[in-house]
C-alpha cells in the first residue's frame, strides 16, 4: 500500500512515452538521488545501528538500479548528461522539521513518500512502454520501489512512536501531494505532473 494522497492520472504514461528520452535521464538521475539519500542518512545519523546496514544494502541497490537504467540509455543511444532537476523533491523537504528529534522521521517519510510516487509513476510506464528489454526492467523495478517504500516506514516505526509515524505521515504526504500537483516549468520528469498526454 503506497498511501498516496494524490493518484496520477492514467494518461501520465503515454505522455511519458512521448517524452521518454527525458524521462529514461531523469530516471537514472533519481536512482543516483536515492543512493545518495540513503548514504547520507547513514553519515548524518551514525548513532541510530538500527539503520546501517538496511540503508548500506538500499543504496547499494539504488546503484545497481541506475547501472541498469543507464544501459538502457547506452542501448537507445541516449547520452547521460546534467539535467535541470524538477521542483518536487524540493518543494516536499521542506515539510521536513530542521530540529531534531523530529526532523529524523520527516526524512525518512520524505524518502518513503518518493519511492511511494517512484512506484506509482514507473507503474504507469510500464504498462504502456512498447521496447520489450525497457518494459521487462521497469516491470523488474516496481516491487523494488514498494519495498523501499516499505522499508522508509519500518525504520521510521523502529525509532518512533507508531501515534507519531502515523500524524507525520499524513502531514508528509499531504505535503508530497501538493509538491507533485505543482506546475513543473514545462520539465518532461518522473516526478512532474500529474500531467495530461499532449504536447
Amino acid at each position: 500500500m503506497l498511501r498516496l494522497a494524490l493518484e496520477t492520472e492514467p494518461e501520465w504514461g503515454e505522455w511519458a512515452r512521448a517524452h521518454l528520452p527525458e524521462i529514461l535521464l531523469d530516471h537514472a538521475h533519481c536512482e543516483k538521488k536515492a543512493a545518495g539519500a540513503a548514504v547520507n542518512l547513514l553519515f548524518r545519523y551514525p548513532e541510530h545501528a538500527c539503520l546501517q546496514v538496511p540503508l548500506s544494502e538500499l543504496a547499494r541497490e539504488e546503484l545497481r538500479h541506475f547501472e541498469s537504467v543507464l544501459g538502457e540509455l547506452t542501448r537507445l543511444g541516449i547520452g547521460f548528461a546534467r539535467q535541470r532537476p524538477g521542483p518536487y523533491a524540493g518543494r516536499l523537504h521542506q515539510a521536513a522539521r530542521s530540529a531534531e528529534p523530529g526532523r529524523l522521521l520527516d526524512l525518512l517519510l520524505c524518502c518513503a513518500a518518493i519511492e511511494a510516487r517512484s512506484c506509482e509513476r514507473l507503474t504507469l510506464l510500464a504498462e504502456v512502454l512498447d521496447d520489450p528489454p525497457l518494459r521487462t526492467l521497469y516491470r523488474g523495478l516496481l516491487a523494488a520501489e514498494a519495498r523501499h517504500h516499505g522499508l522508509y516506514l519500518e525504520l521510521a516505526g523502529e525509532l518512533y512512536d507508531k501515534d507519531e509515524v502515523r500524524d507525520r505521515l499524513a502531514h508528509i504526504m499531504a505535503r508530497e501531494a501538493d509538491a507533485i500537483g505543482c506546475a513543473s516549468s514545462g520539465l518532461a520528469r518522473l516526478h512532474a505532473g500529474p500531467l495530461r498526454a499532449g504536447p
